[in-house]
């Protein structure tokens, strides 16, 4: 009888829990351990900190949900790993012992790379979780009392470009709304080489597509951009060029900020001997097992993936949604077949769907497989994107509160799409 303990229950630990407890008889046990009791659901966060939505509409308890599927919870920050004994201490002092771990954690949030960047200590907001999506709409609200420049991107190393994107036009579509938007000049800062790379070297014309959305919105930007530093409303920035040589130094001047982070390893996770890389990712194989701990498996975010290509500036490469659903179930298969005395052969479909919103409209990318040269490429705008996304915010919620393990990208997305699944 197995102990099966997920380590993080965002978008990729949560379903790992609900897939392993649907596909597992009640003669193994699930644990999730997580160190806040609440599910939130980040992609969200953009629309929290402009107000359009509330906190509750995009959060949840988790314990009754779990525990109604039969899923053991408990609340409390992983101190430590002792991938050698195959247990894990809490903060709170308690010990829990596992057969087979799944590490979902997420990341640190490494705003201290840069100095004065993030919103605890800092001069610039974030909508990577939902306290700093509610921080950020307070300060939001002080800014439209005294409107001045807005600076919104992505710091040297960052890997998750989306969210900048859709924080940037959703903002100017709610300056437009409040008659305010000829009072507020709008640039975008990213260490990305160009407009629409996206951590993917593009995506079709990613470029053409998000660079005619920031001329018709009137949203200025400087790429290739290494933010040096931040202090009270300013912002200061060395461009380089193609051989990362620097050709001007910026000093930007904003009343509101919004950057987002290079990501790192979780402390608990990075500390583990022979398990990451030195960024504190989790190395795994095809099969999303450490090759280091045969018994540990991970997901999302946490995992180490080589960048697309070498840019200038360091950029990561993102994780989306599709690509983590994939790696879910392929672990969850795999650890069954291992507990069926077989050895894994399942893998992850390590593509991209990502669905941008941009307040009044949005924009659909398809890279399959992520990392050039790819099967398909495909990029749409229009108002359908929006709709899309806020659907999906209902059905994943729903998910997260039903337990339902059933993946939806490869069923609905894809489908909805025109496009065949592809590996």
């Amino acid at each position: 009888m197995a102990h099966i303990v997920i380590l993080g229950a965002g978008t990729g630990g949560t379903p790992a829990a609900y897939e392993i407890r649907h596909l597992l008889d009640k003669s193994h046990t699930v644990t999730l351990i997580n160190a806040s009791d609440t599910f939130q659901f980040v992609p969200s966060n953009p629309w929290v900190a402009l107000g359009w939505r509330e906190t509750r509409e995009t959060t949840f308890k988790l314990r009754p949900y779990l525990e109604k599927k039969g899923i053991r919870f408990i609340a409390q920050r992983a101190d430590e790993i002792d991938a050698a004994h195959s247990r894990i201490h809490l903060a709170n002092g308690d010990v829990v012992d596992y057969d087979y771990l799944v590490i979902a954690t997420g990341p640190r949030l490494a705003f201290d790379l840069v100095p004065g960047a993030g919103p605890e200590g800092g001069h610039t907001q974030s909508v990577c979780t939902v306290e700093h999506a509610e921080r950020a709409y307070a300060d939001y609200l002080e800014f439209l009392k005294n409107p001045g420049p807005v600076v919104i991107g992505a710091l040297p190393g960052a890997s998750c470009f989306g969210p900048a994107y859709e924080y940037a036009m959703a903002l100017e579509t709610d300056l437009r709304r409040r008659k305010l938007r000829h009072k507020v000049p709008i640039t975008y800062v990213s260490s990305e080489p160009y407009v629409g790379h996206l951590g993917l070297g593009g995506v079709g014309d990613s470029k053409g597509l998000l660079e005619a959305e920031f001329r018709q919105r009137h949203i200025k930007w400087i790429t290739n951009a290494k933010t040096t530093r931040v202090e009270a409303g300013k912002m200061h920035v060395e461009e380089v060029d193609d051989f990362g040589e620097k050709v001007r130094e910026h000093t930007i001047d904003f009343s509101y900020a919004m950057m987002l982070p290079p990501f790192r390893g979780v402390a608990a996770v990075a500390a583990v001997e022979g398990l990451c890389n030195p960024g504190g990712f989790v190395i795994v194989d095809e099969y999303q097992r450490s090759p280091t701990y045969p018994n540990i498996y991970s997901a999302g975010v946490c995992i180490a993936i080589p960048p697309v290509e070498q840019t200038p500036v360091a950029t990561g490469t993102p994780k989306t949604g599709y690509m983590i659903e994939s790696m879910v179930t392929a672990i969850v298969h795999n650890i069954a077949d291992e507990l069926a005395g077989t050895p894994p052969s399942h893998t992850g479909t390590w593509s991209t769907i990502c669905l941008a919103d941009m307040g009044d409209t949005g924009a659909a990318f398809v890279a399959i497989p992520q990392i050039p040269p790819r099967n398909v490429t495909w990029a749409k705008k229009g108002k359908w994107v929006h709709l899309a996304k806020v659907a999906f915010e209902k059905y994943f919620m729903r998910k997260m509160k039903t337990g339902n393990s059933e993946p939806l990208y490869e069923k609905y997305v894809l489908k909805a799409l025109g496009i065949k699944r592809l590996n």
